[in-house]
């Protein structure tokens, strides 16, 4: 009797132990959705999974919706919000997150055309950054998931000096994490646009200081928080370089010198796409579309300067988009032009990065954890 006591005392504990290593399994594994463009072969929205090992699995379509080129969730993750980058007039769409499926909720006017860039802050409302419609749209997502009608359009006017920059192309737009405070980057007038959010009015109002240029033909397009709330870096896709700005005690924005996102001699066709910065703020990352690579960056946490230490190949053509994990360990790449995703294992003392696996998708361009 005693010895059949002990057989399954010791069943049950390594029983329970299986148990957690299952749980420890899970909770270091992660899935994300996969933003797309549809003019090819894919159809919509996926969801993949991110392993502890650095592996990818592709769990399929989720969504059928045309060209959902950016993605957000709600601020309780209840929700994914999407862009649909069509004209005339572009869409967002809301839908409820259900395990590994999403059923959608409602759909609503962007304000503009060719949408490509959607955010939520923390009391449901919504901006949109509409590229060829030159403007921001504001919305709101009530508890149910359901998108309000368009509340305000914010019109920008304007121009660059260069070919791209012939009318204003919102390409993205942010809430400051004070969560009223708007940055809208405009590749088409070479500016960054500072607006707030009145609550009560539900509108978007201008800043007294309302725009600050970037360098001639710079065409800033993303930007990243440091998590200091003191700097901002702002992604450059035109002249592919990140430039630091901060805002003084005053109220107005300076930018620094910009830094470069390529190695030094390198002269072939190339433009930015999207930049990150680590939870612990030391590195950030940026993506060369041309140069097909991730520039690492250390981050001088005195002054918050950029220094380059390193490119890392995509391993693919064309990183529009990449994500760090939530945990930080893994940096996933989509590669539009030859439609994959490649995960990447961080190091956090060092931010260098090392491929780990890599996995088809129709024509990736949004990643979202």
């Amino acid at each position: 009797m005693k010895i059949r006591i002990a057989i399954s005392a010791l069943f049950l504990l390594l029983n329970c132990q299986n148990n957690k290593d299952t749980a420890i399994e899970k909770n270091d594994s992660y899935s994300f959705f996969v933003g797309t463009y549809t003019n090819t072969e894919s159809q919509g929205i996926y969801k993949y999974t991110l392993q502890k090992d650095g592996i990818l699995k592709r769990l399929g379509l989720v969504a059928k919706l045309t060209d959902p080129s950016f993605l957000t969730m709600s601020s309780d993750k209840k929700f994914l919000v999407a862009v649909s980058e069509i004209e005339p007039i572009g869409a967002v769409e809301s839908f409820l997150i259900i395990g590994d499926s999403l059923k959608f909720v409602s759909r609503s006017s962007s304000g503009g055309a060719h949408p490509c860039f959607v955010t939520t802050n923390n009391n449901g409302f919504v901006l949109t950054a509409n590229y060829t419609g030159g403007n921001i749209g504001l919305l709101k997502l009530n508890e149910k998931g359901e998108l309000s009608d368009l509340l305000d359009v914010q019109q920008h006017t304007g121009k660059g000096t260069t070919e791209r920059q012939e009318a204003p192309h919102v390409h993205s737009t942010w809430f400051q994490p004070d969560g009223n405070t708007i940055i809208s980057v405009d590749l088409g007038t070479n500016e960054l646009w500072f607006s707030h959010l009145d609550i009560q009015s539900q509108k978007l109002i201008l800043s007294d200081a309302q725009t600050l240029k970037m360098s001639e033909g710079a065409g800033p397009r993303h930007l990243t928080f440091h998590p200091n709330g003191k700097w901002i870096y702002v992604l450059n896709e035109l002249n592919a370089t990140v430039v630091l700005v901060q805002k003084t005690e005053n109220g107005k924005y300076i930018k620094g010198s910009p830094v470069s996102t390529l190695p030094l001699g390198y002269t072939d066709a190339n433009t930015c796409a999207d930049i990150h910065i680590s939870s612990d703020g030391n590195f950030v990352y940026a993506s060369n579309r041309g140069h097909n690579s991730i520039a690492i960056y250390k981050v001088n946490a005195n002054n918050g300067s950029l220094t380059l230490i390193d490119h890392q190949s995509t391993l693919g053509n064309g990183p529009r988009n990449f994500s760090l994990s939530p945990n930080d360990n893994y940096l996933l790449v989509a590669n539009q032009h030859t439609n994959n995703i490649v995960s990447f294992k961080r190091d956090k003392n060092t931010g260098l990065l090392t491929s780990m696996d890599q996995i088809e998708a129709p024509t990736p361009v949004c990643i979202l954890f």
